[in-house]
């Protein structure tokens, strides 16, 4: 009979008794892991070969000795061989075929393509002064492809990525634009699709990609054949969660499809931003918390599924343990079919069967087991898969829950922390500490809020999902009870998104960090000192809260004390150039937390980290010189968390594309626009200024945006600034003859015009001549901004010479005049 060490034995048949962590699939399944990723590039023969090998060795091993360590030795080589034999198999399949050498050619084909999962709109990107227009993308498998036509084609099954552009017709949908835009985005997986499209080489390496498909827009691209039965009522149920969803705050409305089936369709650009900044992106995700959380529901607590007093809806419907069983196994395959069997739902399956394991056992030894198999399995299906950052941080996740999580729980619950508080605290900090080097790979950051933020949706996240989950199952019956439901599920998920919202807004919410592999090892090397590090201070509490604190005081960053430390922002500051790459975004200083901004730049997260820094919260007026990309892309950046009282523009609406993006931001917002012409005076605050240029009378400017920039002369504490925009020497010249020219002799503050381009007009530089010549400009831009030629020929007048490339944000302080003084900070 064994004789209990302690107080606590349970004994062995108890479901939560627990002993060493096997690691004996672990192994197995990290070797075959890595020997996928290795192999999928090297040529068959080769993986084939270092297959057969392993598998000689592994074979040997078994038959021959006894050995301790053969028999672990041996079950390595064997996953390894099946690894090399898999993942060689499908970088070949990948490679072969007309495909692939139709694109080395670049050639143009006609194909016949299946989509293999839901198309998606490219995120907009600023080149220069023109933003890239928004197409579609979708991932497909050309199934037949042939020179002269579909008919005569030879047979393939080579995975693309299809890139669609804005002229391009959706099928059964006439032009482009729009409404074509929106015709591709209703596409489903499985629908074929006839067509014809320039083949190119895939522009990265290492994923399942055969080549880049650009479609033509002639001929018109038309439906082969409807998607299958399952991927259409998939899709009738998601149509079903964003009907119901309708009538929403737009925050919830966007984010319930997402938490539930992963439908991010709705999601905006600066909430996404918000959810990645606080490492929340993974909650818009299909991913096995998904499926856990229903999956509790229908079985209960942890460690309670095998027992008599099991809770959840099944023994409340007195199901038995063999049809809950059974029934979970029917609610994971509609988990499956709902969200979409792509790989990404398939490896959230594998992770939902091992918390159901975890489940049925508690057990946390027979855990890790689970997760190897299912890790190895999964590779084994698909080697991609082992170069997937969403699968790698997945199991980072999930190890992390299982092996971290509980013993830093017991820690805190050892210290007196509340049992509920422990267990979400350790689950999140594991979490974060495990995913967080991959996270710095692929956002160069690192989020100082992502462990509250986490632990204040988690309590949200259960309800909205099996509320969502209801909604969608009740959409088809009946909508008014869907909408109902859905109702109810916005209130935890506008939490959520205003969790995410309020983490993102906070000055200290994140710090820049090399994204590279040394960077991702420095962080994982600075994780472990913090940990190690940590297990020595939960000893002491007053360490503690110091501690905590401290954190709390950097990430939100209170102005007075930031200044104090920093010098940034500097007090009274009047003025300020923000560093928002290759663009401009200028602030005005109209009172306490009260500014006018001038052009937002190409990027929206650069000008609100600006204006945030600053402490701006009102805005009387946004002033857009021009409407080239650069000025107005990070149009949303400004308006993000802050009231905004307008809008003024420039009269002379080009290009089209980016004039109509702001009057869609500001009807969205109800933001009144107005219409800039020179002799109109405004003031606000302290500050007044005169709009010089464009003439209210003109016609049509014909050089093109930059010379119909909105040209503003700015008094502020007895301080004269001219704000050119991105005037050209005609436009310079024009309007040195009208009669506002006489008052721009000598003026305190020039912001340069155009970047600091070569086009100036050199009349008007020495008749400002500026004290403090401004450039805001982009670091290694490809432009060559400022020219040499500006630069000197400011400096001749006298000017001191400041350029956001070299010398980051500038603040402007003081006051002009006789007795004044001016004095410039660098951020």
């Amino acid at each position: 009979m064994r004789a209990e060490s302690g107080a606590d034995w349970k004994g062995d048949s108890h479901p939560r008794q627990e002993g060493p962590v096997d690691l004996r699939l672990a192994g197995p399944a990290l070797a075959a892991w890595a020997t996928a990723a290795l192999v999928l590039d090297v040529p068959a023969a080769w993986s084939l070969g270092a297959a057969g090998v392993c598998l000689v060795v592994g074979v040997a091993l078994l038959r021959v000795g006894s050995a301790r360590y053969q028999a672990p030795v041996a079950a390595v080589l064997l996953c390894v061989a099946a690894s090399a034999v898999s993942a060689g198999l499908h970088g070949a399949d990948v490679r072969r075929g007309p495909v692939p050498e139709v694109a080395r050619r670049f050639g143009t084909a006609a194909v016949e393509v299946e989509l293999t999962g839901d198309p998606w709109l490219s995120k907009p990107r600023v080149r220069g002064d023109r933003a890239a227009p928004v197409g579609v993308l979708a991932r497909g498998e050309v199934r037949r492809v042939g020179e002269e036509g579909v008919g005569g084609g030879a047979r393939t099954r080579s995975p693309v990525l299809l890139v669609v552009d804005a002229d391009v017709p959706a099928p059964g949908v006439r032009g482009g634009g729009p409404g074509a835009r929106a015709g591709w985005l209703r596409l489903l997986p499985s629908t074929r699709l006839r067509l014809t499209g320039r083949l190119a080489p895939p522009t990265t390496t290492g994923d399942r990609t055969a080549a880049v498909l650009r479609v033509r827009s002639w001929p018109p691209p038309e439906i082969a054949s409807a998607p299958s039965t399952p991927q259409r009522l998939a899709g009738r149920l998601r149509a079903g969660l964003r009907q119901a969803t309708e009538e929403l705050h737009p925050d919830a409305r966007a984010l319930l499809p997402g938490l539930v089936v992963g439908d991010t369709s709705r999601i905006t650009p600066d909430l996404d931003d918000a959810f990645k900044a606080t490492d929340l992106a993974h909650t818009l995700a299909v991913s096995g918390s998904n499926l856990t959380i229903l999956l509790a529901l229908l079985i209960g607590p942890p460690g309670m599924a095998g027992l008599a007093e099991r809770r959840g809806v099944a023994p409340v419907l007195g199901l038995s343990l063999r049809t809950t069983a059974l029934l979970a196994g029917a609610l994971t395959l509609a988990f499956v079919i709902v969200c979409r069997p792509d790989p990404s739902v398939l490896r959230a399956a594998a992770c939902g069967a091992v918390a159901l394991l975890a489940l049925a056992t508690g057990r946390r030894r027979s855990l890790v087991p689970a997760l190897a198999t299912a890790v190895l399995l999964l590779v084994l299906y698909d080697p991609w898969l082992s170069r997937s950052y969403g699968f790698v941080l997945s199991v980072l996740a999930t190890g992390a829950l299982l092996l971290l999580a509980p013993r830093w729980s017991e820690a805190l619950l050892r210290r007196g922390v509340p049992a509920r508080l422990a267990e979400g605290l350790a689950a999140a900090a594991a979490a974060q500490a495990a995913c967080a080097p991959v996270v710095a790979v692929l956002s160069a950051r690192v989020s100082l809020v992502a462990v509250p933020c986490n632990l204040l949706v988690e309590l949200a996240v259960a309800p909205a999902t099996v509320l969502g989950f209801a909604a969608l199952a009740a959409a088809p019956v009946s909508m008014p009870s869907a909408k109902a439901l859905a109702w109810c599920a916005g209130w935890p998920a506008g939490w959520i998104a205003t969790v995410a919202r309020t983490g993102a807004a906070q000055p200290g919410a994140g710090v820049d960090w090399p994204g590279s592999r040394p960077g991702a090892l420095l962080l994982a090397t600075v994780t472990v000192a913090l940990v190690l590090l940590g297990r020595r201070l939960i000893r002491h509490p007053w360490w503690c809260g110091a501690l905590a604190l401290l954190l709390l005081l950097v990430v939100v960053r209170p102005a007075p004390l930031t200044r104090a430390v920093t010098g940034w922002p500097p007090a009274g500051w009047r003025f300020a150039m923000c560093d928002v790459g290759q663009g401009d975004a200028t602030v005005l200083s109209a009172g306490p937390a009260t500014a006018v901004v001038v052009d937002a730049g190409p990027d929206p997260a650069p000008v609100d980290r600006c204006l945030r820094e600053l402490g701006v919260t009102r805005i009387p007026l946004v002033v857009l010189t021009h409407f080239h990309a650069d000025h107005v892309g990070g149009l949303s950046g400004v308006l993000r968390g802050r009231s905004v009282a307008a809008i003024e523009t420039t009269g002379f609406a080009e290009p089209p594309d980016q004039a109509d993006s702001v009057r869609r931001e500001a009807a969205t917002r109800h933001i009144p626009l107005t219409t800039a012409a020179a002799g109109e005076e405004r003031r606000v605050g302290p500050l007044t200024w005169r709009v010089l240029w464009p003439p209210a009378d003109a016609p049509p400017v014909p050089d093109g945006p930059n010379d119909a920039s909105i040209t503003l002369l700015v008094q502020t504490a007895g301080l004269r600034l001219l704000l050119l925009g991105d005037l050209e020497p005609p436009a310079q010249r024009e309007l040195l003859r009208t009669p506002e020219a006489a008052g721009l002799a000598r003026v305190d503050v020039l912001k340069v015009a155009h970047h600091g381009s070569a086009y100036q007009d050199p009349d008007l530089l020495h008749l400002t001549a500026p004290r403090l010549a401004l450039i805001s400009c982009g670091t290694g831009n490809p432009y060559g901004h400022p020219a040499p030629s500006t630069v000197a020929a400011l400096r001749s007048t006298g000017a001191t010479v400041l350029r956001t490339d070299r010398d980051g944000a500038l603040a402007l302080t003081g006051r002009g005049g006789p007795h004044g003084g001016m004095k410039v900070m660098r951020d």
